[in-house]
């Protein structure tokens, strides 16, 4: 089996897009990330949702994680406006990180190598310049695994 073969329609963003846009999609539609595109259209970086999380939680928090327990939800009620200040470029790495993209007659053990040795959660399939889909985590266990129940 070929990439392109499990490859799956998926939204894209610009950088320039609202973190909180992006968030909300994240969100709704339960994706473990987004692929956020340059002007030219081809992928320029993978926005995971565990980046939107760890942008929500500020930095103090995070260093001591104690300090979450003793500030109540009041600062909680603050994330929708750092996001909704913030853009989809501010949530990624300064220096831009490997992408995880697949041409459209790689393997099924391509894909995985290729994910795993990144740690993302979702990989682009790409076919020249045209994004064909994205194959997530979860697609690729359920081509492996197939239907175990």
């Amino acid at each position: 089996m070929h990439a392109h073969e499990i490859a799956e329609p998926y939204p894209v963003i610009q950088a320039e897009t609202s973190a909180l846009d992006a968030a909300r999609m994240i969100a709704r539609e339960r994706r473990p990330g987004l692929v956020v595109i340059g002007r030219d259209g081809a992928p320029s970086a993978v926005l995971s949702a565990s980046q939107v999380v760890q942008f929500m939680v500020p930095d103090y928090v995070q260093d001591d994680p104690n300090l979450a327990g003793v500030m109540g939800e009041e600062p909680s009620a603050k994330i929708a406006e750092r996001l909704q200040r913030a853009t989809v470029a501010s949530l990624l790495p300064r220096e831009p990180d490997e992408l995880p993209v697949l041409n459209s007659d790689d393997t099924v053990l391509e894909v995985a190598a290729i994910m795993a040795r990144l740690s993302s959660p979702l990989a682009v399939v790409m076919d020249g310049g045209e994004i064909l889909g994205v194959i997530t985590a979860s697609r690729l266990l359920e081509t492996v695994l197939g239907d175990s129940q």
